[in-house]
């Protein structure tokens, strides 16, 4: 079996590389940033270590500063404006990879919903995972965290 994922954004001028088995979890995010970055109502985003993603290309960074007070470091591809990862300052070491620039997204399996206060009717929880109608609290941070190393 492959365990080698690989993504791109729309041009193909910024691309990456990962082992699936590296992969600490993957969420539906409905906060109003994430909608906004991603003109729909949820960014899917894919957590792993930095230490696991091979990049390959130019980023231009976003930042903004997230609902829970974190600094959401959002970046783009600077030709085609695809956005491709983000992360938050406080935790650089921690990728959260856009799964729709995935080359193949058939094997990704979501953990959770986050911020479902905010999503809208039109695009509605999978209420069958878990859901976090802000951030998830710490505990469930700090499992993330220690997976991350």
């Amino acid at each position: 079996m492959n365990n080698n994922q690989s993504g791109k954004c729309q041009c193909g001028s910024v691309s990456y590389s990962f082992n699936k088995e590296k992969l600490i979890s993957s969420h539906h995010c409905h906060c109003k940033d994430c909608q906004r970055a991603t003109g729909s109502g949820k960014a899917t985003i894919l957590f792993i270590s930095k230490k696991y993603v091979e990049l390959n290309g130019e980023i231009k960074y976003f930042e903004t500063k997230g609902s829970s007070g974190s600094h959401v470091r959002r970046g783009f591809c600077p030709n085609c404006g695809s956005g491709i990862l983000s992360y938050t300052k406080e935790l650089p070491h921690i990728l959260f990879i856009k799964a729709g620039t995935l080359d193949d997204s058939s094997w990704v399996k979501i953990d959770s919903n986050f911020f479902t206060k905010s999503a809208n009717d039109w695009n509605k929880p999978d209420e069958s995972i878990k859901c976090f109608e802000g951030n998830p609290g710490i505990m469930y941070n700090l499992k993330t965290l220690i997976k991350s190393f």
